[in-house]
């Protein structure tokens, strides 16, 4: 076992499904995500991390393994089956090219994005979802207010209201992917390491 991971909470079996029993350093493809006590390196990155079941209904998209690990050992109770999930960490910087994979090689599955509870999170989750629907979008903050521009239309959004709902609403889409916020901390591996409860 793991003993950083065991401190904060993470189960045994939970380190052996994603493979971190002995090193908490995940491989993206030529760049690597590297988790010890007191630092965390996130990669920038064109690859992705993969975990799971690759077959699975649902796939988890979040920017790190250690935000995935610390989302399934909060809400473990919710996946009694392990085997249902998939998990895909973009590092820091989802890009086109990569949502364009997910789409192609995860047709048909259900998706949900655990991204930061604060706006970078909901940017996030915004440029993600357009993108797994084959949608470019720019996001401009200026001032008070954020400006997102998807093929020629533009609507603009105060900071307070951002969101994938507020996104959704303002373009008249419904694209049917879920987000999942940590409810009393910015990451789900800040309420695991601060030991925060909902």
């Amino acid at each position: 076992m793991n003993e950083l991971l065991t401190r904060l909470g993470v189960p045994p079996a939970l380190q052996a499904w994603f493979d971190c029993e002995k090193e908490t350093v995940f491989d993206y493809g030529g760049a690597k995500e590297i988790f010890a006590a007191g630092f965390h390196k996130v990669p920038t990155t064109v690859n992705l991390w993969l975990g799971g079941n690759r077959s699975a209904s649902e796939v988890v998209i979040t920017h790190s393994v250690m935000e995935a690990i610390a989302f399934l050992t909060l809400h473990a109770g919710h996946y009694p089956r392990r085997d249902t999930l998939s998990f895909i960490a973009t590092g820091n910087l989802p890009g086109m090219a990569q949502l364009q994979w997910i789409r192609q090689n995860f047709k048909k599955r259900k998706f949900t994005l655990v991204f930061g509870n604060d706006l970078l999170g909901a940017l996030t989750d915004i440029k993600v979802a357009a993108g797994l629907k084959g949608q470019d979008t720019r996001l401009l903050l200026t001032g008070d207010d954020v400006r997102i521009q998807m093929k020629t239309q533009m609507r603009i959004l105060s900071v307070p209201q951002v969101s994938l709902y507020a996104f959704e609403k303002a373009f008249g889409l419904r694209m049917g992917i879920r987000t999942r916020k940590p409810p009393v901390a910015s990451t789900f591996l800040d309420q695991l390491k601060y030991g925060q409860s909902a």
